[in-house]
């Protein structure tokens, strides 16, 4: 058990540590000596739970996947109704993506053009976005002549590009940059935004 829990320790330390470099100079110049380095492990140790470069980035991104997941399904939790947890959603995604490396790394991996691969934490925010959205249609939470395309253009670009953006100046990832989006849109998106905000807690 105290070695499956050592093991355990050091796996997320390599994590934690890739995400750091990867975010920091991209997939292609972080080298694996300085990840083991900055995780405090042996080159040997690294290896022994990753096999390459690759590997370790696509821990990486699964364990921001599987984060970006929890702050979904926190904000289905506190309200069921798709549209308070879509605005909820988009808080919690750029304040996970300010504050919490993982996540940040997640998402920039997989626009890296050093590895060829999909953006499978975009694709991801992408689908729920156009789910929730369905769903809001469905309810009747959509205002007239709002068409579900156009409505999730908007949630997908903003959102993404705060992403985007962040990585540049933090002032994007603030909640501030959140509310003016929100206040600018919602009240064309929806009759009910004032109860969306008031469900939101915003």
């Amino acid at each position: 058990m105290v070695k499956q829990e050592r093991a355990l320790r050091t796996r997320q330390a390599l994590i934690r540590a890739g995400a750091e470099l990867f975010a920091r100079e991209g997939f292609v110049a972080a080298s694996l000596s300085t990840i083991s380095g900055e995780a405090g492990v042996s080159n040997g140790a690294l290896h022994f739970h990753f096999e390459n470069k690759r590997a370790l980035a696509r821990a990486v991104e699964d364990e921001a996947l599987a984060r970006l997941r929890r702050i979904i399904d926190t904000s289905l939790e506190r309200d069921g109704r798709a549209l308070p947890a879509l605005v909820d959603a988009t808080y919690g995604l750029v304040n996970r993506i300010a504050e919490d490396v993982v996540v940040r790394a997640g998402f920039e991996l997989g626009d890296d053009p050093g590895r060829g691969e999909g953006a499978s934490l975009r694709r991801e925010w992408q689908r729920w976005v156009e789910e929730t959205v369905r769903r809001a249609a469905r309810d009747g939470w959509l205002a007239r002549g709002v068409s579900v395309d156009d409505a999730v253009t908007a949630v997908v670009a903003a959102t993404v590009g705060f992403e985007v953006l962040g990585g540049e100046d933090e002032a994007w990832l603030s909640e501030g940059r959140v509310t003016g989006f929100w206040k600018l849109l919602l009240p064309r998106l929806t009759d009910r935004h004032a109860l969306v905000v008031a469900a939101s807690g915003r």
